[in-house]
C-alpha cells in the first residue's frame, strides 16, 4: 500500500514541478461569472459525443445545432454528462465507457454525453489544472445552446466527473447566470493537488447545482499531497472505508489486476483507489438489489466505534446514483464500509455489550455469531483495545457481506488470554476452583444489535450472574426483544415467559 502511495505522489511531484512557473491557474473572480452571449461566436475546446451504446459515439456541435438532431438527442429525455480527469498518455479510460453504459442500461432513455478533453488533459498536471475552467465553460456553452434552442430545462442535466473532471463540472455551474441551475452535480473522488484548502469559487462546491454529492476515495497524504480533496465540496460527501484507501487496492492485489487487465494491471494498481469511486458508481447502477448506505458521523474513527449508524433527519444517504437529493446549509459527511469488489455493499451493525461489577480487570476476547431468518454470520472476533472492569459499555462496528434477515440468535464466546490461562493452570494446583470460580466470571449485563440498514433494535438481558470463559450465550427468540416489544414489557426485562435465556458450557 505504501509504495502505491508513493508512486502516486512521485507522479504528481513530477508534473507539479515542470508546472511550477505557471501562473494564473486561478481564473479572475469576474471570469467564473462572465455571460455565455447568444451572439458569441464560440469555439469549444472539448469534443462532445453523444454515447450511442457499445463503443458507437456521435459528435455533437453545439454551433451546428443540426448534429445534435442527426445523432438522437432527444430533448424531452435527461441528460448525463460524462467528464474524466487528468490523462498521462492521452487514451480515453475504459471506465468511461463502463459507466456510459451502466447509465444507459439503467436509464434507457437518457442522453449520455461524454466529454473528451484529452487534448488538454495530457499536459503537465498544473496546465491542466489551468485549462479545467476552460472546460467548464465549454460544458456551460453546450448546457446554454441546449437551453435557448431546445428549451431544455436545466434541472434535467447530471454531469458526473471524475477527479479533475469534478471540479469541471463545478465549474460549468458556476459559469451558468440565470435563476435555473444544473440539476445535479456528481464529483467522483475530486481531485486533491492545486484544489485543497480553495475557496468554493476555485473548485466544486454545493452552489454548482441545485444538488452537489461527492464520493472521496483516496484521500490519504502522502509527502504533502493528496490525490483525492479531503475537504468536503458537496450537500453529502461520502468517505467510503474512511475515504483515505480502499480494500483490495494494495500492492500484494497487482497479480489480480494483471490477471484481469493483462499489461496494464500495474497501472490499474497504481490508480485502484482513486478510481474506486468510479466503480462504486457503477456498482450502484448495476446492482439495485444492493445499494450501499452511508452514515453520518464526525469523523472515520467514530464511525469505527459503530456510533453513528442513525437514519433519522438525514443522517443516513444512499451512495450512488439513487442518492436521496436533500439540499442542507452545510456539508454532511457520511461514512461507510464496503467489500473490495463488486458488489461492494456490506451490511453494518451496532453491537453494544454493558458490563457490569466487574471486580476484577479482565481483558478478554469475544467471538459472536449472529442467526437471522435468511443468514449466518459466521464466527466475528471483537477486540477490546483496554480491561474490563467496573460498569462499562463497549460499542463495536460489525460489517457482513450478507443479509441476516430479522435476528434470531445471539452466540458469545469468551476465550480467556493464553498468558491469563497459563497463570489460572497453576493457581488451580494450589488453590481448589471453587474458592476463585467467581473471580473467572465475565459479568455481562445487556447485550444489544442495530441493524443500520434496517434501523432495527434488539436487546437480549441476562439472567445469569456472569459468563465463564469458553461459554455460549443463545439468545433464541432474539427478535422478541426489539425496542418497540421493550417499550410495551418494561417490568418484564429478563423476558423469561418466552425462554430465550441458555447457557451453554463448551
Amino acid at each position: 500500500m505504501f509504495v502505491v502511495k508513493v508512486l502516486w505522489c512521485l507522479l504528481l511531484i513530477y508534473h507539479l514541478s515542470e508546472g511550477k512557473k505557471i501562473k494564473g491557474i486561478r481564473a479572475v473572480g469576474t471570469e467564473q461569472r462572465d455571460v455565455l452571449r447568444e451572439k458569441e461566436l464560440y469555439v469549444s475546446s472539448s469534443v462532445f459525443r453523444l454515447f450511442l451504446g457499445g463503443e458507437d459515439t456521435c459528435t455533437l456541435d453545439p454551433l451546428q445545432l443540426h448534429t445534435l438532431t442527426s445523432c438522437g438527442f432527444n430533448s424531452s429525455n435527461p441528460l448525463i454528462i460524462i467528464t474524466h480527469g487528468w490523462s498521462v498518455d492521452g487514451i480515453m479510460e475504459s471506465w468511461v465507457m463502463r459507466l456510459a453504459t451502466a447509465v444507459r442500461t439503467n436509464l434507457i432513455d437518457a442522453n449520455v454525453v461524454l466529454t473528451d478533453w484529452l487534448s488538454l488533459a495530457q499536459q503537465h498536471y498544473p496546465i491542466a489544472v489551468q485549462k479545467t475552467r476552460t472546460v467548464g465553460k465549454d460544458i456551460a456553452h453546450l448546457l446554454q445552446a441546449l437551453q435557448e434552442h431546445y428549451k431544455y430545462p436545466l434541472r434535467n442535466a447530471h454531469l458526473i466527473g471524475y477527479s479533475l473532471g469534478a471540479h469541471i463540472s463545478g465549474f460549468a455551474g458556476s459559469f451558468l447566470t440565470g435563476p435555473e441551475k444544473i440539476g445535479r452535480i456528481t464529483g467522483l473522488d475530486p481531485a486533491g493537488p492545486l484544489f485543497e484548502g480553495m475557496s468554493p469559487t476555485d473548485r466544486l462546491s454545493p452552489d454548482d447545482a441545485e444538488f452537489v454529492d461527492a464520493i472521496h476515495t483516496f484521500t490519504h497524504e502522502r509527502m504533502g499531497l493528496s490525490v483525492g480533496i479531503k475537504q468536503a465540496v458537496a450537500h453529502y460527501d461520502f468517505y467510503p472505508n474512511g475515504g483515505d484507501f480502499q480494500p483490495g487496492c494494495d500492492l500484494q492485489n497487482i497479480y489480480e489486476h494483471i490477471s484481469q487487465y493483462g499489461i496494464l494491471g500495474f497501472e490499474q494498481t497504481v490508480k485502484c483507489a482513486h478510481e474506486r469511486s468510479v466503480h462504486l458508481f457503477i456498482d450502484s447502477l448495476l446492482n439495485k438489489d444492493k445499494q450501499s448506505m452511508a452514515y453520518r458521523c464526525s469523523d472515520n474513527s467514530a464511525f469505527d466505534k459503530g456510533v453513528c449508524l442513525d437514519c433519522r433527519k438525514n443522517r443516513c444517504n444512499t451512495l450512488g446514483y439513487d442518492i436521496k437529493k436533500v439540499r442542507t446549509g452545510t456539508s454532511k459527511r457520511l461514512y461507510l464500509k464496503t467489500r473490495s469488489r463488486m458488489p461492494y455493499k456490506l451490511y453494518h451493525y451496532q453491537f453494544r455489550v454493558q458490563f457490569i461489577n466487574q471486580t476484577e480487570k479482565v481483558e478478554p476476547s469475544l467471538t459472536i455469531s449472529l442467526t437471522g431468518t435468511k443468514e449466518e454470520s459466521g464466527a466475528v472476533d471483537i477486540t477490546f483495545n483496554e480491561k474490563i472492569s467496573g460498569n462499562k459499555t463497549f460499542t463495536f462496528l460489525i460489517t457482513l457481506d450478507r443479509d441476516l434477515g430479522e435476528l434470531m440468535l445471539l452466540n458469545i464466546r469468551w476465550e480467556a488470554s493464553p498468558l491469563w490461562e497459563n497463570v489460572w493452570d497453576k493457581v488451580q494446583t494450589i488453590i481448589p476452583w471453587r474458592t476463585w470460580e467467581r473471580k473467572r466470571l465475565l459479568n455481562v449485563g445487556k447485550v444489544s444489535v442495530k441493524a443500520g440498514e434496517t434501523q432495527r433494535r434488539y436487546m437480549c438481558f441476562l439472567r445469569a450472574s456472569g459468563i465463564k470463559p469458553k461459554v455460549f450465550l443463545d439468545c433464541c427468540k432474539f427478535s422478541c426483544f426489539n425496542q418497540s416489544f421493550f417499550s410495551r414489557h418494561q417490568k418484564n426485562r429478563n423476558c423469561s415467559v418466552f425462554n430465550c435465556l441458555s447457557i451453554t458450557l463448551v
